[in-house]
C-alpha cells in the first residue's frame, strides 16, 4: 500500500457511489451533511465528480450489472484514491450474500482501503472511519 506515504495536503473530498444498496446507508450519509453533524467543518466535502475526489465512498452489494460501472468510476479517479466501503454490504454482502446476482469477489472489482461496519452504520461511525483514514494519511 504505497498510499501510506502520501500526506494529506487539503480537506478530504468524497465521491459517493451507490452500488445497488438498500439506501439505508445512503440516508445516513446524507445525515452527515445536516447541521447536526456538519462534516464540512471537519474538512470533509461531498463532491459531484470523481475527478475531484480523494475518497470513493461505496455503499451496496455491487451486483453484476453495476460492478463494471463502479470499476470504470474507480479508474477515472485521480490517484491516489482511497476506497471506503460503508455498511455491511461492501464487506460481506449482508443478507444479500447468497443472491445469484451479486459480485462475490467485490475486492477484485476495486480495492477497498477501509470498511465502516454497520447496517446501516451511524453517522458517528462514518466520521470516525474517515477521521482514522485522515490520521493514517497525516502520520
Amino acid at each position: 500500500m504505497g498510499w501510506y506515504n502520501k500526506r494529506l495536503a487539503k480537506s478530504i473530498w468524497v465521491f459517493h457511489v451507490s452500488a445497488s444498496p438498500c439506501n439505508n446507508c445512503d440516508i445516513e450519509i446524507l445525515d452527515l451533511l445536516t447541521p447536526k453533524y456538519d462534516v464540512e467543518r471537519l474538512g470533509i466535502k461531498l463532491v459531484g465528480s470523481i475527478r475531484h475526489a480523494d475518497v470513493l465512498l461505496v455503499t451496496g452489494i455491487m451486483n453484476q450489472k453495476i460492478a463494471p460501472k463502479v470499476r470504470k468510476i474507480y479508474e477515472q479517479a485521480p490517484k491516489p484514491i482511497f476506497v471506503v466501503g460503508v455498511g455491511t454490504c461492501p464487506s460481506g454482502g449482508c443478507c444479500f450474500n447468497d443472491s445469484y446476482n451479486i459480485t462475490h469477489n467485490r475486492k477484485d472489482v476495486i480495492p477497498y482501503d477501509i470498511y465502516i461496519p454497520g447496517c446501516p452504520p451511524k453517522p458517528e461511525a462514518m466520521i470516525a472511519g474517515v477521521a482514522k483514514l485522515m490520521e493514517v494519511l497525516n502520520e
